[in-house]
């Protein structure tokens, strides 16, 4: 994925229809976006992504399961999602991760299928994309497992503070600044956010959610 200009490096473009979503591409180039990284929240959207990435210059995708999502997980996706990742316009695993705020899914079923999908994207030499929302204890411990240790990842949209970027920013990781830095009760991540360099942060919209 080599690209100059903007990128956003997070936006769920399968939620609009097909002729709305060329609409946002296209008002999106005219301000100079040049990049733009979809995220599946399901298996079910991965050949709707791929076509899209296929179709739109400057579009790529990421296959995987949101933690919403993680009590559909069956034997054999694991095999179909690695076949997935094969395609060249699939650029990362996820969106994945832990969502407690929700709880959507059961945790346990969560972290073993944050679980799983973190040790695919090490064996196919990927980063995952990370969504963490009040499971900053648990993330934490999944990331310190030995397991692990070799995993590059986004944390998509940072919510956490300093103390959590302190832990993390020695990893291979990246992690994304949305519209949410602005909002009045993110004082956190603000402070977080110097902790970083440069090339370690990643501009998103979380569109259209964000």
């Amino acid at each position: 994925m080599s690209v100059s200009g903007l990128v956003d490096s997070h936006c769920h473009l399968q939620t609009f229809g097909g002729e709305e979503i060329a609409a946002v591409l296209d008002r999106a180039r005219a301000r100079g976006v040049t990049g733009f990284l979809a995220p599946a929240s399901r298996l079910d959207e991965a050949e709707e992504l791929l076509a899209l990435a296929e179709r739109e210059p400057g579009v790529w995708c990421a296959l995987g399961v949101h933690p919403h999502e993680a009590a559909s997980w069956q034997p054999g996706d694991e095999r179909r999602l690695a076949a997935l990742l094969a395609h060249p316009r699939a650029v990362a695993v996820g969106e994945c991760g832990l969502d407690f705020h929700y709880d959507h899914a059961p945790r346990p079923v969560q972290e073993a299928v944050f679980r799983t999908q973190c040790e695919l994207a090490i064996d196919l030499g990927l980063p995952v994309i990370v969504h963490n929302r009040e499971s900053d204890d648990r993330l934490l411990a999944l990331l310190a497992e030995p397991a692990l240790a070799p995993l590059a990842a986004d944390l998509h949209s940072f919510a956490g503070g300093a103390a959590m970027a302190r832990r993390l920013r020695d990893r291979p990781f990246v992690f994304g600044v949305s519209g949410m830095v602005t909002f009045k009760k993110a004082e956190n991540v603000r402070e977080a956010l110097p902790l970083f360099g440069a090339d370690q942060l990643l501009v998103e919209t979380d569109s259209p959610y964000l």
